[in-house]
């Protein structure tokens, strides 16, 4: 029998208003992401399936743009790249498919952020291990009952959406990723303005 869709909407809706509990971390975030941005650092996203989905959306939303008309903010998806990614695949492990690229473009004063809805994914875990040990700011929006662990372990910043079922935590990561991406477009937009009136 098919999944209720009013049940499905009203479950999606109740991890909404719990995610509220997300917010002020979630502002931590976008202030630290803003600092990065403005001392002319780096942001890296990774993540797989669906996660390396929402790794590459954001990327994009920085890019291009989310609302404003503003410069572009550099973020790159380690998860699209498919010669990258099976070349180190096939030559060392999947495990090592972010953890090698974050050890070659991260720096001290990037930052790297992980998607990941159960924080369990061993590729996961090794990005951000590598993010930190390369002096980056590591943040991981996870989910599930784990609070994200063992990749939360690695994360200096830590969004566990409160649910255990993928398409909600998914769901919840793509609104606080849009919400993420809210701030730091109304500073970047912002600050083009203050540039263009100097």
């Amino acid at each position: 029998m098919p999944a209720d869709p009013a049940h499905q909407l009203a479950d999606h809706l109740g991890v909404a208003e719990r995610t509220r509990e997300l917010i002020p971390e979630l502002h931590k975030v976008a202030q630290r992401l803003i600092d990065v941005y403005a001392a002319d650092g780096r942001l890296y996203t990774f993540g797989n399936g669906g996660s390396a989905a929402d790794a590459q959306h954001l990327a994009g939303e920085l890019i291009g743009r989310y609302l404003r008309e503003r410069r572009p903010l550099p973020a790159v998806s380690l998860a699209t790249d498919p010669t990258v990614v099976s070349c180190i695949g096939n030559d060392y492990a999947f495990d090592d498919v972010f953890a090698r690229q974050v050890t070659a473009l991260a720096r001290p004063g990037d930052m790297v952020i992980a998607f990941s809805t159960s924080g369990r994914s061993g590729n996961v875990v090794r990005g951000l291990e590598a993010a930190r040990a390369a002096g980056a700011t590591t943040v991981l929006f996870a989910g599930g009952d784990h609070g994200g662990r063992p990749a939360a372990d690695h994360a200096d910043h830590v969004l566990t959406v409160p649910a255990t079922a993928t398409a909600r935590i998914q769901e919840m990561h793509l609104t606080l990723l849009h919400l993420l991406s809210e701030q730091v477009d109304d500073w970047a937009a912002q600050t083009d303005d203050h540039r263009q009136e100097a």
